[in-house]
């Protein structure tokens, strides 16, 4: 039996869907699957709550929340990986789903910005899960939402449709939740599972 794993996430406000998965999509083995809380309820929002504030206090307020979000994520991907390990898996890598890939501008001209306050929300909460699995020495794979299932489509050499049916069936024998949520983490699990081992040192992106 394989014992390779990885983990893949998909990453909301102040929470993220957490998918551990084995073998490919033609042989998939989901392991588990989490709701991860990466905030205090009252601080999932932290650019939205730092938009009310002068600059100086949003710059605390959003250090604050980085660290609590960062803590948060290295607890719950820490307990995630111990739970696997004892049942005799080797992680090898993760995913996390991304946004559009593009440098947020200063603080000023973000909160300025009602998109850019949830653009900026997303790096937040996403940074903090890449974070927490480079601080368990797991290559991290990130790929934008958009263009994912054709990606993977490529690299397991079959179409998107079926590819999209084989997500559908992984999760059937679990039951809900199977959204788009755990279709789309298990996914790029799968993908950072896939890459050649003398690869993975260069995996983020």
């Amino acid at each position: 039996m394989d014992r390779r794993a990885a983990l893949g996430f998909r990453v909301h406000s102040g929470w993220a869907a957490a998918v551990a998965v084995a073998g490919t999509p033609r042989q998939p083995e989901i392991l588990d699957r989490r709701r991860l809380q990466l905030s205090d309820p009252a601080d999932r929002f932290p650019y939205h709550a730092a938009q009310q504030l002068p600059l100086e206090r949003a710059k605390e307020l959003l250090a604050r929340c980085e660290t609590e979000t960062s803590q948060l994520a290295l607890i719950a991907v820490d307990q995630l990986v111990t739970d696997l390990e004892r049942r005799g898996y080797a992680l090898e890598a993760c995913g996390v789903v991304s946004g559009a890939s593009r440098a947020l501008p200063e603080l000023a001209t973000i909160l300025a910005s009602h998109a850019l306050l949830h653009t900026a929300e997303g790096v937040h909460f996403r940074q903090a899960i890449v974070r927490a699995g480079e601080r368990r020495g797991l290559p991290v794979l990130r790929v934008a939402e958009r263009g994912l299932l054709e990606q993977a489509a490529v690299r397991f050499h079959t179409q998107p449709p079926k590819l999209q049916v084989s997500l559908t069936e992984a999760g059937r024998a679990l039951g809900p939740p199977w959204t788009a949520d755990q279709k789309l983490a298990a996914l790029i699990a799968w993908l950072a599972l896939a890459q050649p081992a003398d690869s993975r040192a260069t995996l983020t992106r």
